[in-house]
This record gives C-alpha cells, structure tokens and sequence, in this order.
C-alpha cells in the first residue's frame, strides 16, 4: 500500500533566492486571482465554469505576450498548481457551499506561499540542500534523515510574517502493512 508522509524542514535562501521567492509568491498571487476573476465573471455571464484545462491553455498562451512575460521567470509547475488549488476551492464550494466561496488572495496576507511538483527529478534533497527549479540549491536544516526508500513527490515552500522560510516536502512511500 502507498502511504504519504511529510516533513517541515527550515530553509536559508541566499538575498537573489528571496527575490525569486518574492517574485513567485508575487506571480502565483496574480495568476490565482486573474483567473478567480475569469471565472467569477464567466459564471455571472453564463452560468458555467471555466476549467482548469481552459485555464492553464489560455495561460501558456498568456506567458508569450508581452504584458505577461515575466511569467516566464517562474517556475510554470506552481503557477499550474495555483490554477489547480482554485479549481478545486471551486469545486469544492459548489460541493458543499459552507465551504464559502473562494476568495481573492491579497497582498497583505500573513503568510506567503506555493506549491511545485517534482517531476522528472527536478526536486532534489541531498547533503543539507533542497534543490528547486528556477530557484536552484538552498540550503535546509535537515533535523531528521529521510528514508532511501521514500520518493519526493512535492514541495510547498513559505514564508512567515517574521520572515523565515520553510519547505514542507511530502514524501510517498511503500507501507509495509
């Protein structure tokens, strides 16, 4: 049986990491709320949902202009997976609408973060490091070891309001039941 388990590590990102980090957090902001936006307004119009195949056709899309282009300096994974997190809000809220609609996300939210994918071992941890794409090597401190036998499978990084940044990597596994 296949188990799931994750670990909190604190991480160090040198002052170019923070920037790239403040420019994602910044990004996955915008891309969530442009499409929250979309879909509010196509819903309005006509009473249906904009998908997120939809969405992520019309982003690529989006990347190659040149109002977007800076889009281009993000990892494309957690811009994915922030239309991922507001299809599912959606979804969820027209399942059980005491869930509450989804909201816009703000910029003055106490904590900022995203999530990214690890796919074609583009996410690496090894010798105190946690490698990212668009990010690159940072260095962790790995309070505990991590079994050979488990296989990366996701990244959420974020930022405190006090300023410090934490990689919460989940790890899937074979569980010996």
């Amino acid at each position: 049986m296949v188990a799931n388990r994750a670990y909190k590590f604190r991480i160090y990102p040198n002052d170019e990491q923070k920037i790239l980090f403040a420019k994602t957090f910044g990004c996955v902001r915008m891309v969530y709320n442009h499409w929250l936006d979309r879909k509010i307004r196509q819903y309005e119009e006509n009473k249906t949902n904009v998908t997120y195949t939809i969405c992520a056709k019309e982003m690529a899309a989006m990347k190659k202009t040149e109002e977007y282009g800076f889009l281009k300096e993000i990892d494309s994974i957690a811009l994915q997976q922030s239309l991922r997190h507001l299809d599912t809000a959606f979804q969820n809220f027209f399942k059980q609408p005491k869930t509450g609609f989804p909201r816009f996300k703000s910029k003055k939210r106490n904590k900022n973060s995203y999530s990214t994918l690890c796919i074609n071992e583009n996410i690496t941890l090894s010798n105190g490091y946690l490698r990212l794409p668009k990010i690159g090597q940072i260095r962790l401190k790995q309070h505990r070891s991590v079994p050979d036998e488990y296989r990366l499978k996701s990244v959420t990084v974020s930022q405190t309001p006090s300023g410090k940044y934490y990689a919460s990597i989940l790890f899937e596994y074979e569980d010996q039941v």
